[in-house]
């Protein structure tokens, strides 16, 4: 049992499944031998020296980048042009030995949410399992594709949402009916998100989780206070209405669900660019930063209340103005 969890905690497995999605060793200029079978450097996968390289052949330009970005700013990469060589920030990863709270987050979202949904709309359970399954996993092993977490970090954060969730399903309607009831919900929905973003664990240099933790709870938040103001002023829910079967039904069905849904993300799109203008507009012009500066917007002081402020608005847009709007629209 101790030789299999050291194993879950080295950095080893992470180095083979980084290399098998085609990251692998590289010397500091580009060279190296970059054999599968070399072991990874002294401090692990993500934190050793040395840098890893972008495949077939690295003859483009050279980027300097953490770990935890490599992913975004290579699909950036205008594709005709030869593939950049990435060379990486190597440096001990504080967030080793520490549960994934994507995993966590991944976990408890999509069980919860894809099993009430199979529920709500009488599609069979296990749809929901597998769905569930499917999406927190590929959300596990992005974190370590991008080495951010060893294997039992992300089995760890898997496991502890996956217990809540058993210990606590019993108290789930008593839950809801304080969420969308207490007066005080919409209070206790926002003060706690954020008092736990603004006092995330503090790291040695940047790194994306502090703000991908900003955004998650910054939606969750929103949301939970749009269901409770759907609840207080009863808004009506999507109905289905009654027709026959047959051809006809499933085009207009399918022209009616896409109207829906692009409606949706065009609203949901366009509150995000609008709250993240305004929200950056104040704090630069409080903090007296240019809005594109990069390192002005990861301080704790911009990032927190600018992403949470951002995303919670998101998801009361979600939860609140989108449903009204396909009422106005007839798409109920």
């Amino acid at each position: 049992m101790a030789r299999l969890l050291g194993t879950l905690r080295s950095s080893q497995p992470v180095a083979r499944f980084q290399r098998s999605c085609g990251l692998f060793p590289a010397g500091e200029e580009g060279g190296g031998s970059g054999d599968p079978a070399e072991g990874p450097r002294e401090r692990g996968a993500c934190n050793g020296a040395g840098a890893r390289r972008w495949p077939a052949g690295g003859s483009g330009p050279q980027i300097v980048m953490y770990i935890g970005q490599v992913s975004k700013d290579i699909l950036k990469w205008p594709r005709p042009l030869s593939p950049p060589v990435v060379k990486l920030e190597m440096r001990t990863n504080a967030e080793y030995g520490m549960p994934s709270t994507h995993a966590m987050a991944a976990t408890a979202i999509s069980f919860s949410f894809f099993i009430a949904t199979m529920n709500q709309y009488k599609y069979p359970f296990e749809l929901g399992l597998v769905a569930a399954f499917v999406f927190s996993t590929l959300v596990c092993l992005s974190r370590l594709y991008t080495g951010m977490h060893t294997l039992l970090d992300v089995i760890g954060g898997a496991l502890i949402s996956a217990v809540l969730l058993v210990l606590l399903y019993p108290a789930w309607d008593t839950i809801d009916h304080l969420l969308l009831t207490s007066p005080f919900c919409p209070l206790f929905s926002i003060a706690v998100p954020l008092v736990l973003c603004y006092n995330y664990p503090k790291l040695d240099y940047y790194s994306p989780t502090r703000g991908d933790t900003t955004t998650i709870l910054g939606a969750a938040a929103g949301a939970t206070v749009g269901f409770w103001l759907n609840n207080q002023y009863t808004a009506s829910a999507y109905t289905s209405k009654s027709v026959q079967p047959g051809f006809p039904l499933i085009t207009s069905t399918m022209v009616f669900v896409l109207a829906r849904f692009f409606v949706g993300i065009l609203v949901v799109l366009l509150t995000r660019w609008l709250m993240k203008s305004v929200v950056l507009g104040v704090l630069g012009y409080r903090y007296k930063f240019p809005i594109r500066d990069l390192e002005a917007r990861r301080r704790l002081e911009v990032e927190v209340p600018y992403k949470f402020v951002t995303y919670s608005s998101v998801g009361f847009t979600a939860t609140v103005i989108v449903p009204l709007l396909h009422q106005l629209l007839g798409l109920m």
